[in-house]
């Protein structure tokens, strides 16, 4: 049975910025892919807007994810595709069992683990949209993954439920190659995605986006004839005599991402019910010493950027756990947060050296402040303060304090409070 140092599991933009971190180390590494090719969902983003923060420049999806493969081509390391690990069982070692169609199932051993498997979108089942279930209803990703990967127009008269990313990405998409995208709805009274893309996909395109409404009917017999939306008041009730109908062929979602941990499922890892993943210390490393989650599998991000910087440290973390720099999980304090916050990551500190001289929290707030302030405190200490202004759900937020001012002994506890301006 093969024995490797680090195993990451899925590689895409998660996977291949983790990877670069071990180039030159001596580790023995090895990449699990379940598909045929490296750089997972970026192969179908192929609009611009990646790679400002990592690279300096502007770069499509595809050249985004090369950029990180050839990288790993000058690296001893192992790469595994169309490979599904389906087990995982935890001895001295961890057991991954895997399975592909060259090699049939089979097992390897590994010193640690780094989970970047990424997320999956939620499906129509998931939110019980009302109506009947013709065809020609679909996720926005699939749509997307249609059109730029096999070159197939999904519909001519679309509408789109919910205001994520890839929705209003898709909605620009489609009326470029000629399909008439008759509007977004959207449940929440803000939109849950990027204002840039909200300007540049909508807004550019005088595509009506229905803040406040949700979808109440479907029509079709075989295949999808038209939806009807309403207005909802402050309590998602639908409000009488507001619906509005629209005659369509494809209706797509864009109603959120779920972190695709199902792997780990088994093992004893602590969860968190906001992220739908891991909780883990400002080490990336879980409540599992030797296990490690970064990028969309740890928490869904806005930028792609992001996600490689995390994963970038998160490999530094498991290089430095591996020559014994960071300890077996002693994670201790826990850092909390006041109700105007909806989540942080990470989730607990743990006393020992960091990766770098900075503790980087990343946050959303659960709802829209023209201006605000965040404060961190420890011992009704405080350590750092900030004035921000326009915060939005959709953004992620990020707060760096100086690690010599960090007692990681100490629950930390990070509030935010409203500005008038």
């Amino acid at each position: 049975m093969k024995t490797f140092d680090v195993t990451i599991i899925g590689g895409g933009a998660a996977g291949l910025a983790a990877a670069t971190s071990f180039k030159d180390s001596g580790l023995k590494v090895l990449l699990v892919e379940r598909s045929d090719q490296l750089g997972g969902i970026l192969n179908q983003c192929i609009h611009n807007g990646f790679g400002l923060h990592v690279f300096k420049e502007m770069l499509t999806g595809p050249e985004f994810a090369q950029r990180f493969v050839d990288d790993l081509e000058t690296q001893n390391l192992e790469i595994k595709l169309n490979t599904t690990v389906i087990d995982i069982e935890q001895e001295d070692l961890f057991i991954l069992k895997c399975s592909s169609a060259q090699e049939g199932i089979y097992q390897l051993k590994t010193k640690t683990i780094i989970l970047s498997t990424g997320c999956y979108e939620r499906s129509r089942g998931a939110i019980s949209i009302p109506g009947l279930r013709p065809n020609g209803i679909m996720s926005a990703g699939t749509a997307q993954k249609y059109l730029n990967i096999d070159g197939y127009l999904v519909g001519k008269d679309v509408f789109i439920l919910g205001s994520g990313d890839i929705g209003l990405i898709m909605a620009r998409r489609m009326t470029l190659e000629g399909a008439k995208v008759h509007g977004v709805a959207e449940m929440m009274p803000y939109s849950n995605g990027l204002n840039r893309n909200i300007a540049q996909c909508l807004d550019d395109f005088e595509i009506p986006l229905y803040l406040s409404h949700t979808i109440v009917d479907i029509k079709g017999d075989k295949n999808i004839e038209s939806i009807t939306i309403q207005k909802l008041d402050d309590h998602f009730k639908p409000i009488p005599n507001t619906e509005k109908t629209f005659k369509i062929d494809t209706l797509l979602l864009s109603v959120g991402l779920i972190p695709d941990i199902k792997v780990f499922k088994h093992l004893d890892l602590k969860m968190n019910p906001i992220t739908k993943s891991i909780n883990v210390d400002q080490n990336y490393q879980t409540t599992i010493p030797g296990i490690f989650a970064c990028g969309n599998a740890l928490h869904v991000h806005d930028l792609v950027d992001d996600v490689a910087i995390e994963s970038k440290r998160a490999g530094q973390a498991v290089k430095a756990y591996l020559e014994n720099e960071v300890e077996q999980h002693k994670a201790q304090a826990t850092v909390t947060f006041d109700h105007h916050i909806r989540y942080i990551v990470p989730q607990k500190l743990t006393e020992t050296k960091l990766i770098d001289d900075k503790l980087i929290l990343l946050f959303r707030t659960t709802q829209k402040f023209a201006s605000a302030v965040f404060v961190v405190t420890q011992n009704d200490e405080i350590i750092y303060k900030k004035k921000q202004t326009f915060i939005v759900p959709a953004e992620m937020n990020k707060i760096s304090i100086a690690i010599d001012k960090v007692n990681l002994n100490e629950e930390l506890h990070v509030s935010l409070t409203e500005v008038k301006i």
